[in-house]
């Protein structure tokens, strides 16, 4: 038998065995974009491809602390399968697991053969398809930012920043980053292969960012999940926590993450460019940026999914909380970068580093494929420093009013779809209830002794 004739999942097995690698970690991305996953023995990798994994579908609806949230699908349907399939195409070694590659995971409900309705690399798809259908092919770049720290049996968290140097923005070297945990990750993300180009220090001491290259959506998101679970398994390694939280502490930032968006039409064409239109911008890419701030308030709640995430919002943080767009400016929502051409593009500035990648990437896409279909330009642009509530309205300052939001823009929600809409609002209400009822150290250090 030639190798032309070879089936592909042998064909990868002999170019696995021949590499010494015996194991491949099947992962996928859960309702909060953290990876679960399961080893299989080269030898079953067939039976894996053929028959699938099986999986309890409420890993969808299970919190960080192990409680499986009521969710329809879940415990009231007898806590029914789901079925995750090897993609085959993405396949890599990791490199510092001997012996080990891992792949993505097809997720599939068995009893329908369709994909599972929280898979939030299907949402992905959907919401590509519909770009198709309008010529459209939506090309991202991916921007992440995160802490990394010491374990601290001291403190109340158990946890310390690796590094408290300040005034560190944006530099490398040993300066604020006395173990080289910056220049080791680089050399093992970039053999991982998930497009890593560069990485710096950036604003707060033990916060760091490393930049993704652009690339089709799907690509990017399937990078930027691999990204993070990367960095969290690294850091475990050495006996650290690098957190993607959004605002981990008191006396420090939160961390971005940014993405920038343009569209190439059919014939590999930026269609977001026109250098003879306003702003250097085609009505493509002006529509785009008119929907992605009409839907900023739904899209918050996938963009800042966490009840910890609207405490990086505020006066003087960088981080935007009010609903504008400016040429070149940080310090709006949706920037619009200087290069133009093949380079014209959106950046929106709104996600923060706890969000799922596929569903920040899905929603922010669904808003401005909204825009573009409805046709409406975007108000005049920002100009100068931002943060003024007399010139933008501000977006939801707190998880249940980004809810109430996103089930509120029915046009964002049927574009998502309504059961992943509907599971992922049960699924963050729950947590935001589990938060309310629940006694925070700064209530005990405020009242307790007083009161």
């Amino acid at each position: 038998m030639s190798a032309s004739d070879t089936p592909p999942v042998r064909r990868h097995m002999e170019r696995l065995a021949a590499e010494g690698i015996d194991v491949v970690r099947v992962t996928y991305p859960d309702l909060i974009g953290t990876e679960r996953a399961r080893d299989v023995l080269l030898d079953h990798l067939p039976s894996a491809c053929d028959h699938g994994l099986a999986f309890c579908r409420a890993v969808y609806h299970t919190s960080p602390q192990g409680d499986v949230v009521p969710v329809s699908g879940g415990l009231d349907a007898g806590l029914p399968d789901i079925c995750v399939r090897p993609d085959l195409d993405t396949l890599t070694p990791l490199p510092w697991e001997p012996g080990v590659a891992t792949c993505l995971g097809d997720v599939t409900d068995p009893a329908t053969g369709r994909p599972a309705p929280e898979s939030p690399r299907d949402l992905l798809r959907a919401v590509l398809d519909r770009c198709a259908e309008h010529g459209l092919r939506p090309v991202v770049g991916p921007e992440l930012e995160y802490f990394l720290c010491d374990a601290a049996a001291e403190t109340p968290t158990g946890w310390r920043r690796y590094n408290d140097a300040e005034g560190v923005v944006y530099t490398a070297g040993l300066r604020a980053d006395d173990d080289n945990h910056l220049l080791r990750t680089l050399r093992l993300l970039r053999d991982l292969n998930i497009g890593v180009t560069s990485g710096n220090h950036e604003f707060d001491g033990s916060q760091f960012e490393i930049n993704l290259t652009h690339s089709d959506a799907m690509t990017a998101a399937d990078r930027a999940f691999r990204f993070k679970a990367a960095i969290k398994e690294l850091a475990r390694k050495e006996g650290r926590l690098a957190t993607f939280m959004a605002k981990p502490f008191n006396g420090a930032g939160g961390s971005g993450f940014h993405l920038h968006l343009s569209c190439v039409d059919e014939h590999g064409t930026n269609a977001f460019a026109d250098p003879s239109a306003s702003y250097g911008l085609s009505a493509t890419g002006r529509h785009a940026v008119a929907g992605v701030l009409a839907h900023a308030p739904a899209l918050a709640a996938l963009a800042n999914p966490t009840v910890n995430s609207y405490k990086r919002f505020g006066p003087d943080t960088l981080a935007p909380w009010l609903i504008d767009w400016g040429l070149d400016n940080r310090s709006a929502m949706v920037r619009i970068p200087p290069e133009r051409g093949s380079g014209s593009r959106l950046e929106l500035r709104l996600g923060d580093a706890s969000a799922n990648p596929y569903l920040l990437i899905a929603g922010t896409i669904a808003a401005a494929l909204l825009g573009v279909l409805a046709g409406e330009e975007p108000p005049a642009p920002l100009e100068g420093y931002g943060y003024d509530t007399t010139k933008s309205p501000v977006l939801p300052m707190s998880l249940p009013a980004a809810l109430d939001a996103l089930e509120a823009d029915t046009a964002l929600t049927e574009l998502l779809g309504k059961d992943f809409t509907t599971s992922y609002l049960a699924y963050k209400r729950d947590e935001v209830a589990r938060f309310q009822r629940h006694v925070t150290d700064w209530e005990f250090t405020e009242y307790a002794y007083h009161l």
